[in-house]
């Protein structure tokens, strides 16, 4: 592709990602929560998933997966319930969960595990990078390099924006940490269910 597409594409990659969605709900929960670094293993997770989805664009899975609607409800009801569990949990916590976390680090597969599971529990994810990516691609040069090239911008970008929400969010959970555990605990709680819901009421 020439330079002004690609630039394009950069351009539509940050007008997409910097509208806050249900990943970016979880990252500012849990950097509120429990600090940068679990917003930062948000991210990560949110990008192996990115990594899950885009494979499946390269190989025409798109079709298959498109047709496999109760398997994917089941699994976004599924992250759905996870995340208003935790949300919940937090607010009928009363600042026990704040004084547990000063003194035992949280698992770091669970904060990997949660952007991964968010990602892939949002059927609009898959349906977007097919519909989005195959936009660009040159249709007289082999797709799976563009894909990669594509594809590796779109997570770059990500990265680059889930990871200042999680520095913003942690830096603010930092500073109201003193003295408001429980508020905390709400706000976070709060963004978790929301996040939930969010992806309970998504239609494909």
């Amino acid at each position: 592709m020439g330079f002004a597409t690609y630039l394009a594409y950069v351009a539509a990659c940050i007008a997409v990602i910097i509208v806050p969605g249900p990943t970016v709900t979880l990252i500012i929960a849990n950097s509120l929560k429990h600090g940068t670094r679990a917003g930062l293993l948000n991210v990560l997770g949110t990008q192996i998933g990115l990594v899950v989805l885009l494979a499946v664009l390269a190989f025409g899975l798109t079709t298959l997966v498109q047709n496999a609607a109760a398997v994917f409800d089941w699994v976004r009801l599924a992250g759905a319930a996870y995340l208003i569990w935790l949300g919940i949990k937090l607010w009928r916590s009363d600042g026990a969960l704040g004084a547990r976390a000063a003194g035992e680090a949280p698992p770091k597969g669970g904060f990997i595990g949660q952007g991964l599971l968010v990602i892939l529990a949002n059927p609009k994810a898959l349906l977007f990078i097919g519909a989005f990516i195959p936009q660009f691609l040159d249709p007289v040069r082999p797709a799976l390099p563009q894909i990669a090239l594509l594809g590796a911008t779109f997570m770059v970008v990500g990265t680059i924006f889930d990871g200042a929400y999680a520095l913003a969010a942690g830096k603010a959970g930092h500073w109201m940490s003193r003295g408001h555990v429980r508020l905390i605990e709400r706000v976070s709680g709060t963004f978790l269910i929301a996040a939930g819901l969010w992806i309970a009421l998504i239609r494909r």
